[in-house]
């Protein structure tokens, strides 16, 4: 297994998440009548359009592109997106619930209450944009990277995290209730801010300056009190 270490390496190395690396073919556009239940979108761009209060659970998009896509309340649960991008797309209340994603790249996204709890992401490379309330609850994230973008109240309750990465990006009153890591590099985020689950932090990965701002939340965690 190829592992990564600012450090210099070592058995004690951190695993690196391994990044999508998406080559999409020649696309066609989008027809324009309406998101279908169990839908098969295949080599489909789908340009500045709007899917708000659409629905389409079960559906599949592969080697897809949503450039500019507005995404209010549209309903893709147990959606399947492979090999896929998408760039620019905004919206509130998007129900991904339990959708699949693998080897996707999401670029400058502008979402707020988005749904994800149940979801599976494999090899997924968030990159800019905000995320507000993303809802990640019984998720299992897998060679995911969260890269210069800003989370507000993530919610990564009882999810699991294997080989995730939070480089250059805020994360604003975080909540890791219940959360399993495995191979978490927390190391480079602009701003660590946790919420709720801070005893939960085994299995990642910190800097000195983040373990001196989390001390307090360290200590009151396991009732040592700190005075002058």
């Amino acid at each position: 297994m190829a592992r990564n270490s600012r450090s210099g390496g070592g058995k004690d190395a951190v695993a690196a998440a391994r990044r999508p690396e998406v080559r999409l073919p020649p696309l066609v556009p989008y027809d324009g009548v309406g998101l279908e239940p169990d839908g098969d979108y295949d080599g489909v761009r789908f340009e500045g359009t709007d899917l708000s209060d659409e629905s389409g659970p079960g559906a599949r998009f592969m080697d897809c592109a949503l450039e500019g896509c507005v995404l209010d309340r549209t309903e893709l649960i147990r959606a399947r997106f492979i090999d896929s991008v998408l760039t620019g797309v905004r919206g509130v209340g998007t129900d991904l619930a339990g959708a699949s994603l693998r080897d996707v790249e999401v670029a400058d996204a502008r979402l707020g209450g988005v749904q994800l709890h149940g979801a599976v992401l494999e090899r997924v490379h968030v990159r800019g944009g905000k995320i507000d309330y993303l809802n990640l609850r019984k998720a299992r994230l897998k060679d995911v990277v969260f890269e210069g973008c800003v989370l507000s109240e993530p919610d990564f309750g009882d999810a699991q995290l294997v080989r995730v990465e939070f480089r250059d990006c805020v994360l604003k009153r975080a909540d890791f209730s219940s959360v399993r890591m495995e191979s978490v590099d927390l190391r480079t985020a602009a701003e660590l801010d946790i919420a709720r689950g801070v005893e939960r932090l085994a299995g990642a990965v910190i800097s000195p300056a983040q373990l001196m701002e989390l001390a307090p939340a360290f200590a009151a965690q396991i009732g040592v009190r700190v005075e002058a």
